[in-house]
């Protein structure tokens, strides 16, 4: 079981609601009825002890403390400092759907206060120190092989062709079968990211389980909340963005995974600072030969 330490890695808890509400969908009855006792009665919860809650919830105090760990905290008492900090907070945008009515103008406000709010809850639901361990397996490792399928898959080119920018032996495998291949001849020398929102896409989770068990270190990047993929996955790097009825496979989503891998190639780079600046400098001078 992880420590208290390992669950927070000394990092504030933010955005509980937002949590809440990315993993509300795989929660058993009695985590149901705790998450949903806390979302609509968040003000109240702040001066609650845990024994109100698990009896207005119709749950244990166990199942309570359980329910605040899942959120990655190391209790309740840490769920409730957690939660007055985000309600004395401005609220930036409330997620909303689009609909019929709206206008062109309604619309670009929407799609694009989404995105922003994307990037805000994803930096405060990223583990830095998750962060850091997925930086040095990169860096340990003789290739790093990616994976993403359907939307996911510009993001495994995009983080491809900027590994090999920065000198790192990479490639991206967006073909199921290709994937597999690749995952069962995957070794202890071998990094493995895999790049999924939901987490339970399954060619890449077939792909990294078979990578998993040849050995190699597997990291994911994937939205906050339970999944399948967290089986097989040694460094988790969370997304925390909300998809709605009309922007299902949007935009948020993976904006928030390049922000992460952004974040990442930029770790990257400092790690090795003068090889890849050297690199950089090799590779910009090939590709100023595609130009006109």
């Amino acid at each position: 079981m992880a420590s208290d330490k390992d669950r927070t890695n000394g990092q504030d808890l933010h955005g509980v609601i937002d949590r809440i509400h990315a993993m509300r969908k795989d929660l058993s009855p009695t985590a149901g009825r705790i998450a949903d006792f806390i979302v609509l009665n968040a003000a109240d919860v702040v001066h609650m002890s845990v024994t109100e809650v698990a009896e207005k919830a119709e749950a244990s105090e166990g199942s309570v403390i359980g329910f605040c760990q899942s959120l990655g905290a190391r209790g309740f008492q840490q769920i409730k400092i957690a939660l007055a900090r985000d309600l004395v907070q401005p609220v930036q945008f409330i997620h909303e759907d689009l609909t019929p009515g709206d206008d062109t103008a309604t619309v670009v406000e929407k799609v694009f206060q989404s995105d922003l709010q994307a990037l805000r809850d994803t930096r405060k639901a990223l583990d830095i120190a998750a962060l850091a361990k997925a930086v040095e397996a990169i860096r340990k490792a003789s290739r790093v092989e990616v994976f993403g399928i359907g939307s996911a898959a510009t993001i495994a080119e995009d983080m491809n062709y900027r590994l090999l920018r920065i000198g790192i032996p990479s490639r991206a495998s967006v073909d199921s079968h290709v994937q597999a291949i690749t995952a069962a001849l995957a070794d202890s020398t071998t990094a493995v990211v895999t790049i999924s929102h939901s987490g339970s896409t399954v060619e890449t989770l077939t792909a990294t389980r078979l990578a998993k068990e040849a050995g190699a270190t597997t990291i994911a990047i994937t939205n906050f909340g339970k999944s399948p993929l967290l089986a097989h996955t040694d460094v988790v790097l969370n997304t925390l963005a909300r998809e709605t009825q009309f922007r299902t496979e949007a935009m948020t989503s993976r904006i928030a995974q390049l922000a992460i891998v952004d974040a990442l190639i930029a770790c990257l780079a400092l790690a090795d600072y003068d090889r890849s600046v050297a690199t950089l400098a090799r590779t910009f001078e090939v590709l100023a030969t595609k130009r006109v």
